[in-house]
């Protein structure tokens, strides 16, 4: 199988890479494919000619879409549509990642796929308008994950450690409840789903629940061990309404991945067990940095 991935040096799209094996796969970063441009989606498909193209574009800034809508949309949805019309004449398979933000956050009960959406942010409805404009293509994959970090570029994990190396105290809200979820087996999962035919919406994240503030907690015990700087810092469970944002985010975001672990045969790992794992990765890539 032969892949193209969007989205070229952030963190999934780097994941994309690394997971590929067997089969060949090649990243544009948007440097070289600005995938909202129709004619340079086309001659990249002309060019390297993929059975797959992994959608790890995406305009991210949650709360800064709330002013610039435009882009958000431009991006998430526009940019989308134009994939899925390209993969569609090219024969090709469009896998688009999405999101938890397409839900409302006031569920009870873990979301399965086929629940109604109702995102309450600019973020949130661009994303939703992007899964809808991917299902368009020919046996298109959509697959929804929440709470992404990796070892690469700007994440929660990434920001906690570098924040409890400056400071003496952190609070970090309790009450938003969902799953971290380690890019590098999202990145497996992609590839499985795609490479075993499945089509349609799908749920991937680590197994298990957790608050922002549980995950710091975890990510300064995880960190400490892993011989960052981190043990003395002391972390504090606030509520969302004393840490405000200009988008709302989802109370309750956990995704039912039982049907999407039916399809591959096999679970996601716990969310302790993938921040473990990258943990120590980017305790190995930090020691590695030469130092001036």
């Amino acid at each position: 199988m032969r892949a193209l991935i969007t989205g070229g040096g952030g963190q999934l799209a780097e994941e994309l890479l690394l997971a590929a094996g067997e089969h060949e796969a090649v990243a544009f970063p948007i440097e070289r494919l600005d995938i909202c441009d129709d004619a340079q989606v086309r001659a990249a498909l002309t060019r390297v000619k993929p059975n797959i193209v992994f959608n790890a574009a995406a305009y991210t800034a949650v709360d800064l879409a709330q002013t610039h809508a435009d882009l958000a949309e431009r991006i998430n949805h526009h940019a989308v549509r134009v994939l899925a019309s390209a993969c569609t004449e090219f024969g090709a398979r469009l896998v688009q990642v999405s999101t938890d933000y397409v839900f409302d956050g006031r569920s009870g009960v873990p979301y399965v796929s086929t629940d109604a959406t109702n995102p309450q942010s600019v973020y949130g409805t661009s994303k939703r308008d992007g899964e809808l404009a991917a299902l368009q293509s020919r046996d298109a994959l959509v697959v929804r994950t929440a709470w992404l970090y990796s070892t690469r570029g700007t994440n929660f994990m990434r920001t906690m450690i570098r924040l409890m190396q400056e400071r003496d105290e952190l609070r970090v809200v309790s009450d938003q409840i969902g799953t971290p979820t380690h890019a590098a087996g999202l990145a497996r999962a992609m590839w499985d789903l795609a490479l075993t035919g499945a089509t349609g919406v799908h749920h991937w994240t680590d197994a298990g629940v957790a608050s922002w503030y549980e995950f710091a907690l975890a990510i300064r015990d995880e960190s400490a061990a892993a011989g960052f700087a981190t043990a003395n810092t002391n972390v504090l469970p606030i509520a969302s309404i004393d840490y405000p944002t200009a988008a709302p985010r989802p109370a309750m975001s956990v995704l039912c991945k039982a049907a999407t672990w039916s399809a591959l045969g096999r679970t996601s790992p716990h969310w302790r067990e993938g921040l473990h794992d990258t943990m120590i990765e980017y305790a190995r890539i930090c020691a590695e940095k030469p130092t001036r």
